[in-house]
């Protein structure tokens, strides 16, 4: 495995990093964040011109990355930036297409690099507790199509996504792999009734209700029925980027708070020369490299077919980033005091987006438990191959 990045992503790397210091500063991020809009449409547009949303697709596909590393990058610099933007809803949608699209859906990927189309994947229902397979929203076949009823929860930026990518069941019964749909769905269509709010780490999401929602067949993502795997192909685009999110999140707290003890004085002398505080930042600063470790391993697997080692790699970095993100979050909080949790310190937004990071697309219980499933699943298979 390669552990250098190529000249084209490191020349990437500078440059988000740079537009992120120069244009994401905090208090901006949070105007946009916590606003009605919950991100800034015109900076969004400007991540696209730099390449950001373009970077997470292949040549192929009219992008110029595609790769776990590509994608890894991006979102560690986002993490650094706290930046507040919808570039995972274009991940996943975008990936979705690439994967099983026809033509005509695979054109969408032109709007959705270039920053004009927000879209967003519209999967989770109440009480779905994170399975794949738990959908109970139905797509009934019509004459002229397919008509959509159900509900969807917690959609990232579902109340202002121009096209939504929602699973159904049309067939079978909840937590049956097999009769689940996916649908590109215009995100004004009628039937939808979305109630958005604002998210407590920045950003904003919707309840979605669909009600007698009409669709054409074109609408159709895949094959009918077999949508599980496709959402499980596409879950992992979004594990590692969650993952590397965290890691860059962790980065600056970690930073930050190491700062704070070089400089706070407390008898007279920094309170970093405390060895009890010595130890507790070393034991996160070993957290953290862990976190990157195990980033990489989900970098350099994402690529490789569906299958257990591949899933295993990512649900073993959710978790990393679920465990470490906690302990990040409590003990840069912690070791600031109460200013720590100010609003007016960077710090507090960054624990606030590394808890909810773990709470995205499986929490760290959830991964534990299917990274161990999938580990008994593999040994129980010939030979012990994924």
């Amino acid at each position: 495995m390669n552990f250098v990045h190529t000249e084209d992503r490191r020349m990437l790397a500078d440059s988000l990093n740079r537009f992120i210091a120069e244009q994401y500063g905090m208090e901006r991020r949070n105007q946009f964040a916590y606003g009605d809009e919950g991100h800034s449409p015109a900076l969004y547009a400007q991540f696209a011109e730099l390449g950001a949303i373009g970077a997470l697709f292949p040549e192929a596909a009219g992008g110029f990355g595609g790769g776990g590393f590509d994608i890894s990058l991006v979102f560690e610099a986002l993490g650094r930036g706290l930046v507040a933007e919808p570039l995972l809803g274009a991940l996943v949608v975008g990936q979705a297409l690439i994967a099983a699209g026809t033509e005509a859906q695979k054109a969408r990927l032109q709007d959705i690099a270039a920053g004009g189309l927000v879209a967003a994947l519209a999967h989770d229902e109440p009480g779905s507790h994170y399975e794949l397979s738990n959908v109970s929203a139905t797509a009934t076949k019509t004459a002229q199509g397919w008509v959509l009823n159900g509900a969807k929860s917690v959609v990232a930026f579902g109340g202002k996504a121009d096209l939504l990518l929602v699973s159904t069941r049309t067939a079978g019964r909840p937590f049956d792999t097999a009769g689940i749909s996916l649908f590109l769905v215009d995100g004004s269509a009628a039937g939808i009734a979305k109630r958005g709010y604002s998210r407590i780490d920045g950003g904003c999401a919707a309840e979605l209700t669909f009600t007698d929602v009409q669709l054409g067949s074109e609408a159709l993502v895949g094959q009918e029925g077999e949508g599980y795997a496709l959402l499980e192909l596409v879950q992992g685009y979004a594990l590692l980027a969650l993952a590397a999110e965290a890691l860059g999140a962790m980065d600056v707290a970690k930073q930050s708070t190491l700062e704070y003890l070089q400089t706070r004085k407390q008898f007279g002398v920094a309170i970093g020369t405390f060895q009890a505080l010595q130890h507790r930042m070393a034991d996160l600063l070993l957290e953290v490299e862990q976190m990157r470790s195990a980033v990489i391993n989900a970098a350099d697997a994402i690529d490789n077919a569906r299958g257990g080692a591949r899933e295993r790699a990512l649900s073993a970095a959710k978790y990393t980033a679920g465990y470490v993100g906690a302990l990040v979050a409590e003990e840069s909080i912690q070791l600031h005091g109460g200013i720590g949790m100010t609003w007016e310190l960077p710090l507090s937004h960054y624990a606030k987006r590394l808890v909810l990071i773990d709470h995205q697309f499986g929490d760290e219980d959830h991964h534990l438990a299917r990274f161990i499933a999938l580990g008994a699943a593999s040994a129980d298979s010939p030979k012990g191959r994924p």
